[in-house]
């Protein structure tokens, strides 16, 4: 007899996250897609705008009371940051109770919801059904940095430069390929949102410089970190290799990763592991693609937790 569908409702599924997680449930073994709403695409043929996925659903435009009616046992929400409440506000009225996992911000910060970054916070996972999921610089960060952490000695820097995809679909001059084109555009310089994040993850401050360059997808993180004790070479990448010795979405090597060779690729590459000459500075560098495990593939680890299943199901290696 086969397994029961896991039924999925995607709320805000028409930007660049959304489809890809679109594409991500259309080839999973056990999830399948209950609604995906949008606005400026409603009544449309989901299949028409996602190939991978073969069905006849179409998207729609519920209101927020309307959600908890399409009884689905999870629902993502990949909607803009200060999005989120009203929606989770529809399904505690209505008494429901599916697992919930938030894309955005909002409920980073909040302890009654499990931050699901998998790789650092699975062994707190105790069946929570309220999921922040984390942002996509958040997770290079504190990947690059969580092996060292005990040994650091003041903040660490980290200069951060993402595709413009990380911008989302409404237009501005951060995801404009004309304003990029040739340029590299600095912002939110100081306070950005995946500052506080990391430093509160981590519990050691972090400084966060991002920037946008004119490709559309993946991340660079280059973390800056001062040691409290001169360390070798060898002792610092004997850190990572056995921290992410069994994660199959974390890859350590030995030269500097980059960006184009994780972009579509669902794991964080780390490397490029320089000390200063007295062996008390450390520079490491992190790639991923926002989109993947920066956004819908480490969604897509969290609902297989919450529902029992092995946590790379349905995930390409």
């Amino acid at each position: 007899m086969a397994e029961p569908r896991i039924t999925l409702g995607i709320v805000g599924a028409r930007g660049h996250t959304g489809a890809e997680l679109i594409r991500l449930v259309a080839a999973h073994p056990r999830f399948e897609l209950a609604f995906v709403s949008s606005r400026a695409l409603d009544g449309q043929r989901v299949a028409d705008h996602v190939p991978e996925y073969s069905g006849e659903l179409r998207y729609g435009a519920p209101g927020h009371e309307d959600l908890p009616g399409f009884g689905a046992d999870a629902v993502v929400l990949a909607l803009p940051n200060g999005k989120a409440a009203a929606c989770v506000a529809a399904f505690d009225a209505a008494g429901a109770d599916p697992v919930i996992v938030d894309l955005s911000a909002d409920h980073r910060f909040d302890d009654a919801w499990w931050y699901g970054l998998p790789e650092l916070t699975r062994d707190d996972y105790a069946g929570q059904r309220r999921i922040a999921n984390p942002g996509c610089y958040a997770t290079a960060m504190q990947l690059a940095v969580a092996p060292m952490l005990d040994l650091l000695a003041g903040p660490v820097q980290c200069f951060g430069v993402s595709g413009y995809s990380g911008a989302g679909t409404t237009p501005s001059e951060r995801n404009d390929p004309a304003n990029l084109r040739d340029n590299l555009m600095p912002y939110a310089l100081a306070d950005h949102v995946h500052e506080r994040e990391v430093t509160r993850r981590l519990g050691h401050p972090v400084e966060f410089m991002p920037h946008v360059a004119p490709h559309f997808r993946g991340i660079t993180v280059t973390a800056n970190l001062h040691l409290a004790r001169p360390s070798s070479l060898d002792e610092v990448q004997a850190r990572y290799r056995e921290r992410y010795a069994h994660e199959p979405l974390v890859r350590v090597v030995d030269e500097a990763p980059w960006v184009s060779r994780v972009a579509g690729r669902h794991h964080v590459e780390i490397g490029g592991f320089t000390l200063s000459p007295d062996a008390r500075r450390l520079v490491v560098v992190a790639t991923e693609d926002n989109l993947l495990k920066g956004a819908a593939t480490q969604a897509l680890q969290n609902l297989n937790l919450a529902f029992g299943l092995h946590e790379l199901t349905g995930i390409p290696l």
